[in-house]
This record gives C-alpha cells, structure tokens and sequence, in this order.
C-alpha cells in the first residue's frame, strides 16, 4: 500500500468534488421539477396524459443511465439539424449534457416516488379543506404537496444518494469530477487501488452527510 499516494491524491480528488456536488446539486434541482410535474400528470385520470407520464418514467428507469447520457451526448450531436440550432451551445457541452440525462433519470426516479405519495395521502384531509372552502390549488400546494414531501423523505433520500453514486458516470464524457480525476491518476501512476480508496472515501462521507441530513429532516418532521 503506498501511503504517500494516498496522501498526494486526497487534495486533487478533494479540489474535483466540487464538480461532482455541482453536477449532484443541479441535477436534482431539475430532477425534482420533473418529478414533480410528471407526478401530476400521473396522477391526471385521463389516459393519454397517464400514459405519456407512465412511458417518461418507464423509459429513464428501464434503461442504464450510461446509456442515456451517450445517447444524449453522442446520439444528439449526430443529428446535423441540432447542430444548427441555438440547442447545440448546451448540447455541445459535457457539463450539460450530463446534466440533462442525470436530471431526466433522477426525474422518473422521483415522479414515482411523489406519486405513491400522493396517492397515500388520506381522501379525508382533502375533504376537510374543501369543506373550508379552501381552492384546489390552494389545497394542492399548501395541504397535499408539503404531506407528500414530507412521507417520501426516506425514499428521496435513498434517491440523492443513488444519484450521487451515478455522478461517477460523468467522467465517461470527459469530465473530470471525481471519478474523473481518479482515472487520470490512476493512468500517470498505475495504482489504482490506492486512488480508488480515497475517492471512495470521499463518495462514503458525501453519502454520510446526506444520509444524516435526510434522517434529521425525517425527525423533524415527523410530529408536523
């Protein structure tokens, strides 16, 4: 084991974490749109908005988000028309076309997570705003939305740090967040085990953080 390996490649696996939480942090930003807007719309009792919801999530959580982001990194800049197009200054970009298939696969992830939530949700307390005289929309955003959130924490928690974990398939498009850089160690010194122990490291840590945070948010809310 070499230890003055180790310790000479915490600090660059350390400086490309940043790239890692930014692609994390943004992906989940978007994805939680989606999942939400697309958790809607299955919840919508006509069939064709169902299903359009149901082949969104069907298609990003039945294929390897590998694949996905080649898709949408090489496939997409094969088509000569998207290369004419005011799109090709973000598809053109790795940093983007990451974002774009981690925030469409942690989309689907979380449409079904929202919308089992929802559906949990008791007829009761919707009923009880109603005889209020409380709106839907009102009832929606102030009543159903914050229930929801709050019953699908342990589940998005498990998401997060699912989606951190395919935050390493960045670097099989150039980027070089940890993974990335682990890589280019790895090729300069042909150590592999100990890179791949500090970068693994770091990956643990994140997820310990994370993984505390959402139980923390689970405590807090629980009695809400």
């Amino acid at each position: 084991m070499d230890l003055e390996l180790i310790i000479t490649s915490f600090p660059k696996l350390l400086s490309a974490t940043l790239v890692t939480l930014k692609l994390l942090s943004a992906s989940l930003f978007f994805g939680l749109f989606l999942g939400l807007f697309f958790a809607i719309l299955r919840l919508n009792k006509n069939k064709l908005v169902n299903g359009f919801a149901y082949g969104y999530s069907y298609v990003f959580r039945g294929t390897p988000l590998l694949v996905q982001i080649f898709i949408i990194y090489f496939g997409l800049g094969q088509i000569e028309y998207l290369r004419t197009t005011f799109l090709w200054v973000i598809l053109k970009e790795p940093y983007w076309c990451a974002i774009i298939a981690f925030s469409l696969n942690t989309g689907a992830y979380t449409s079904e997570i929202l919308r089992s939530a929802f559906e949990t949700i008791k007829p009761g307390i919707i009923e009880a705003g109603r005889s209020l005289g409380l709106n839907k929309m009102f009832i929606f955003t102030k009543i159903q939305i914050p229930i929801a959130i709050k019953q699908s924490l342990p589940a998005y928690g498990n998401e997060i740090i699912l989606m951190l974990k395919g935050t390493s398939l960045a670097s099989t498009v150039t980027l070089l967040d940890i993974t990335g850089v682990a890589k280019f160690i790895i090729s300069t010194t042909f150590r592999p085990i100990e890179v791949f122990i500090v970068a693994g490291s770091i990956y643990l840590f994140i997820t310990f953080l994370v993984h505390n945070l959402i139980k923390y948010l689970e405590k807090k809310y629980r009695y809400q």
